[in-house]
């Protein structure tokens, strides 16, 4: 009977990547749990496969051919001790930069500690015996199969990388030894392959089409990064698309969160937001929902630390090198359209004309709040936005571009934003520092007011609505499972005074703070220039209280064109 591949999908993904990435010399052990691996692989001509019973001399088998050959080397073991045994030989391969794929084949790692035969824990192998330790899980959803793809080519890329060396891949396997099914695929599926290149290598060709640049949070660009980007635009239609925290102030920049997330369009495909290669910079985006209607044929990622970071889960290409030098090579052509620039300008431009209707009608709000304050920030101020509702509600309003904007979405946790600002404010008293926040995030971080170092510079916004309006939002899952009974526990509904005119106050005024208080458009416009105002000797504190009803009733507004 002729046997082709196996059928379990983890294992056709791994050989197709060991295919695409030319790594075909195995060194192979024999055992039960890696039959599937080796019966898929041993009749295909493309693989040299040696044997070797004892695990420790493998290892070293590998070594020599992996320093002969200047190739990646894969072994290939069952269960029980048999990785154990491969621990003199990886160790070698580390100190000596080799590239030995470590491919341990294993039963479910669900079945650890719990006194299966043979089944031993591979997940924390020593620090010295390789650069990098991944699974490759049994293929049962979309996200498993996205995680094969994505943890196979990284280890294999890490085979060479920095001066190369060992990599550990533990493959699962669900023992499928149906005879008359166990080996019979006899095409492997087509897989992503990620290639990873540095400044020495051949730069891909890039697409002659619709382009875009993502801005993940970014520190502030210089002078020549973003003539570099603005030349890249010109010479491939591009543009930018970036919220606050890209810092990003250049030529073709799209604040895409207020269009894309208008709801007659973000139910489909949006060919203005339809791209062939998205190049993807900076790290993680407070717009995490809408930045995945972005549709992209293909996203390369630009980062000095030349990480698989597949976001957007179509990664073909990951660029190891600074983004001005990306941005120079790719820009440097006779060429210049920005006709893509203006289809999605011309979209913007139209939303923000009707946003002067939108806030008319406009309950006081945070939203309605953020268009008040964002455009008259003083020029060259930092603003600290804390995460989820407070980001993504100012995101629809823009600052001017000598502003710097920061958010602690690098954890994605509720504490920290105060405490962030403040310490910025204590290094550089002659600037002024803006933070945005709610009240459960206020209070979460409520001590860092009592601190000694709080300059005349700092300025905090409150938007007390008194719960956790993220959670109550009409999108939002915990809303959609529990409508009002998230307000008890998920929302944190009736904490910290139940919204007091007082306590906050007292508080503020307590640790020297001014402090302002607005509870209606009348009120906020007697002291919004009060808190904008760099001319008062003490720092600022302006609570601003609004209604949860009111918040869902603005997002209902901006979120609306028509």
């Amino acid at each position: 009977m002729a046997h082709y591949y196996t059928n379990e999908r983890n294992h056709q993904i791994l050989i197709a990547l060991l295919k695409a990435h030319n790594i075909k010399y195995v060194v192979a052990s024999p055992g039960t749990t890696n039959s599937v691996f080796i019966g898929s692989i041993q009749n295909d001509s493309f693989f040299e496969v040696f044997s070797s019973v004892d695990e420790r001399s493998a290892a070293y088998m590998a070594c020599g051919i992996a320093h002969e050959k200047g190739e990646p080397v894969i072994l290939s073991c069952t269960g029980a001790t048999a990785a154990r045994n491969y621990m003199s030989g990886a160790t070698e391969a580390f100190y000596s930069k080799l590239p030995v794929l470590i491919l341990t084949s294993s039963q479910d790692t669900s079945r650890i500690g719990h006194l299966y035969a043979q089944v031993t824990d591979r997940t924390s192998p020593p620090n010295d015996v390789c650069k990098l330790s991944l699974t490759l899980p049994n293929v049962r959803t979309n996200d498993d199969e996205w995680e094969c793809e994505v943890n196979g080519n990284k280890a294999l890329l890490e085979l060479n990388r920095h001066g190369g060396g060992p990599v550990h891949l533990n493959l699962i396997t669900t023992y499928c030894y149906n005879q008359e099914t166990a080996l019979t695929c006899k095409e492997l599926p087509t897989t992503r392959v990620i290639h990873r290149i540095n400044r020495e290598e051949s730069f891909p060709e890039i697409s002659i089409g619709k382009n875009a640049v993502f801005v993940g949070s970014h520190q502030p660009f210089d002078y020549t990064q973003i003539k570099a980007i603005e030349r890249f635009c010109e010479a491939n239609n591009g543009v930018v698309f970036c919220d606050h925290t890209s810092n990003y102030h250049g030529k073709y920049k799209i604040p895409f969160a207020l269009a894309i997330n208008q709801a007659p369009l973000n139910q489909a495909n949006i060919p203005a937001y339809s791209v062939d290669i998205l190049v993807h910079i900076g790290e993680i985006s407070a717009e995490e929902g809408a930045m995945r209607m972005i549709h992209s044929k293909e996203t390369w990622r630009v980062s000095p630390d030349g990480e698989i970071r597949d976001t957007f889960r179509n990664m073909t290409y990951v660029f190891e090198m600074s983004e001005e030098l990306f941005f120079e090579k790719y820009g440097n052509k006779n060429s210049f359209d920005v006709s893509y620039y203006e289809e999605c300008k011309s979209e913007y431009d139209e939303l923000m004309l009707q946003k002067t209707e939108q806030l008319a009608q406009m309950p006081f709000s945070n939203v309605w709040v953020a268009s008040q304050i964002a455009p008259y920030i003083p020029k060259h101020s930092t603003v600290v936005l804390s995460i989820l509702n407070t980001i993504r509600t100012w995101n629809y309003s823009e600052f001017t571009n000598d502003v710097n904007v920061f958010c602690t979405v690098g954890g994605f946790g509720i504490d920290g934003a105060t405490s962030m600002m403040l310490g910025a404010s204590m290094v550089n008293p002659e600037h002024f520092y803006y933070c945005v926040t709610g009240d459960l995030a206020f209070f979460y971080d409520l001590n860092s007011l009592g601190n000694r170092h709080i300059h005349k510079n700092v300025r905090i916004l409150l938007i007390n609505n008194g719960v956790g309006v993220e959670f109550k939002k009409c999108y939002a899952m915990a809303y959609r499972l529990l409508g009002e009974d998230v307000n008890p526990y998920v929302a944190a509904a009736g904490h910290f005074g139940r919204k007091s005119p007082c306590l906050v106050k007292h508080f503020a005024e307590d640790l020297g703070f001014e402090y302002l208080a607005a509870s209606d458009k009348s009120s906020f416009f007697d002291v919004k220039d009060r808190f904008l105002s760099k001319d008062s000797d003490k720092p600022i504190l302006f609570e601003v209280f609004v209604n949860d009803a009111d918040e869902g009733i603005a997002l209902n507004i901006i979120h609306n064109r028509e």
